[in-house]
């Protein structure tokens, strides 16, 4: 018996993605230094794939959370600590709040780099 698995996430895509949905959260609510996100918002910026959003969700989010930005201390990590919340149905992300300055000042991200990735 041999079970075929077609299901391959692309980790670092969806690390991309939710990093580029936090940036615009960022320019709209100026003011935050955490987010609640609804899970199903994150089921829809993953186009709908069920496994990442559930069961492969730590793994991106390890990765989201090696993002960085250029600040005046060096570069400082954008995501300080997550929580996802599988019985409210929810995503709590603390920001770190010298990288949120810099973002809302325009600094680029720092993408890991994947070959390096631990």
């Amino acid at each position: 018996m041999s079970l075929d698995f077609t299901h391959k996430p692309n980790y670092f895509l969806y690390a991309q993605l939710i990093i580029r949905h936090i940036e615009g959260y960022v320019k709209k609510h100026p003011e935050t230094n955490n987010a609640i996100f609804d899970l199903r918002d994150i089921y829809q910026i993953f186009q709908q794939d069920l496994p990442s959003t559930t069961t492969n969700l730590n793994a991106i989010l390890n990765i989201a959370d090696e993002y960085t930005v250029d600040t005046i201390s060096g570069d400082q990590k954008i995501i300080s600590s997550y929580n996802i919340d599988a019985s409210n149905n929810s995503l709590l992300i603390d920001f770190n709040a010298d990288a949120l300055s810099a973002l809302r000042d325009g600094k680029r991200i720092n993408e890991p780099h994947g070959n390096h990735y631990q």
